[in-house]
This record gives C-alpha cells, structure tokens and sequence, in this order.
C-alpha cells in the first residue's frame, strides 16, 4: 500500500487543535487535516476553512473508522474523559490496530495526573497519584491509550499539559471580563504552557517519534495566580485588584479543586529529548506574546485562526 504522508486528523477540534492545524496549513509541507467536533455549525465553519470535519461524540462514532483512520498518518486526541475513560479510545480502540500508514498518535493529558505535591517538583517518572476527579480520568484514560502501544505497537505519546493559555485564552480576558480574582494562598504555586509552545512540542514529536514516551508541557517558572492577574493589569493600563485569602473567597468547586494541588512540573524532557526552546518560558512573556498576538490580529484579520473555545 502506497505511504500517505502529511495527513492529521484531530479528536475535538478544539483550541489547541485549531493552532496546530493552523500552523501546518500554512507552511509549505502540503498537509491535510480533518477532524471533529460536536457541533454542526463549527463543522460548517471548519469546512469553509479547509478542514474535513465530522461529528464525533458518544452518540456519534466514526463511521467506517478503519478507512478513515488509515487515510490519516498523525492522530491527536484532546477529547476530554468521563468517568469510564477516553471516549475515542472506548469506541475505536481497536480500530487503530495494524494501520500501516499510522505513524504518530499524541493524546493531550494534564498534569493533574500527578496530584498534590506540596510545591514538590515532579517529572515525567513521579508516580500518578491525582487528587482530583478530573485527575483521575486523564490517569484512566492514559492508561487506555498506552495499552494500544503495548498490545500493537500503535504509536502513542502522552503530552501531560499545564494550564493552557494564549490569544483569547489568558489572564488578559479574564481582567477585561471583570472576573479574575487575585486568590492568595501562601507558597500555591503553578505551571502554565502557551499554546504556541504546545505546538512547538507536538512537531518537534512529529519529527522526532518515540512510541510510548511520555511529555510534561509547563514554562519554566511556577508562580502564584495572583501575580498573573496582577501583570495582566498592569499590561492592559488597569488597576490592580486587592488580594482575597483563600479562606474568604467564594468559589465554584472547579476553582476550589485548583488550588489543592501544589506542585512545581519539570520540563527537561522536552528540551533534552525534543531539542525545544520555550517561546514563552515563563506568564511575563507569554502575556505579553498574547498581547501583541491581538494587535496583530486586529491589524490583519487573517494573521490567526478563529478560536474554538
């Protein structure tokens, strides 16, 4: 069977999704991409920009998921899990035994995997001991995928991602908005990733395949949330909104479950083994990035992709 190269197709199409096929319809590689989403008038809308959407959720699988699988050489997955796992990895698992033109599968974890550390650095060998429900499922569902891997030989990757931020996504909206909060909690600190870094690692793998490898995605410098919001501020010319002790802040369980967990995320491997340099390695230059990323994008509307939120 003739090699298809140069073909990705992405489960939930979503922001991360969208940056990296973005970056790979504009460069001169010749790449197609697929992939899906739950909603029809973002497939409408993903079609007009050249991606061959379909919908996809427990309800709808992939009909006749072999042919298509086999069309595509790269596979990420960004669905989130239930309770029971990974929902493309419940309803295709088998489907993406022996395809031969499959030559990288990636799946987009979290480092909630890792649980509380007590401001403890971790890497890519700690034990996975999540403290969340959320946690919880993306260790299930990591679980699922290498098992792939060790049955078949499909070639997976785990990318275990910080707080993803950037363009329409970071502390610079939550200010605008007038919702951010500055929470202090005394030594809470955490890792973030712009999604330009996230790209930047998931290319970098798809030059450099390692079956099997496991990838934690985070800047190089943990910081309280508090001080995130505070240079947002400063950024955008606005001031400074006063610090609430955790204790007095009336927050939403999502947000209560963030701040249980402390820990500072090692990236070494992704330097060392992928050969990346942070573009943004650290919240400072990553908001910053951000900014100018909507000037731009207000000079040129075409600069950046629509973003799926």
């Amino acid at each position: 069977m003739t090699q298809i190269r140069k073909r990705l197709f992405c489960f939930g199409y979503g922001y991360t999704a969208d940056y990296l096929g973005y970056d790979l319809q504009n460069n001169d590689e010749g790449w197609t991409i697929g992939g899906t989403t739950r909603d029809d008038d973002r497939r409408r809308a993903l079609l007009t920009r050249r991606v061959r959407a379909r919908i996809f959720d427990a309800e709808h699988p992939i009909y006749d998921p072999k042919t298509l699988f086999n069309r595509f050489s790269h596979i990420l997955i960004s669905t989130p899990p239930d309770d029971n796992g990974d929902p493309v990895f419940n309803m295709h698992a088998e489907d993406f035994a022996n395809l031969p033109n499959l030559k990288w599968v990636g799946y987009l974890s979290s480092t909630g995997v890792y649980g509380n550390r007590n401001g403890g650095a971790v890497d890519e060998t700690a034990e996975m001991v999540p403290t969340s429900r959320r946690g919880s499922r993306r260790a299930y569902a990591e679980k699922q995928w290498l098992s792939l891997y060790e049955r078949y030989g499909v070639p997976v990757h785990i990318f275990r991602l910080s707080g993803v931020y950037g363009p329409g996504r970071s502390a610079l909206d939550s200010v605008r908005a007038g919702v951010a909060l500055r929470i202090i909690k005394p030594g809470h600190v955490f890792n973030r990733i712009h999604v330009e870094d996230i790209i930047q690692v998931l290319l970098a793998s798809f030059a450099n395949p390692s079956p099997g490898s496991i990838y934690n995605l985070a800047d190089d410098k943990p910081s309280p949330s508090h001080e995130v919001i505070a240079y947002a501020c400063e950024l955008l010319g606005l001031p400074v909104s006063p610090l609430i002790p955790i204790e007095e802040a009336d927050l939403a369980p999502i947000t209560q479950s963030f701040y249980k967990d402390n820990k500072h995320i090692l990236n070494n491997k992704i330097k060392e083994a992928l050969g990346v340099t942070l573009r943004y390695p650290d919240f400072r230059a990553g908001l910053e990035g951000c900014l100018r990323a909507e000037e731009r994008a207000q000079e040129n509307e075409n600069e950046a992709p629509e973003i799926f939120v």
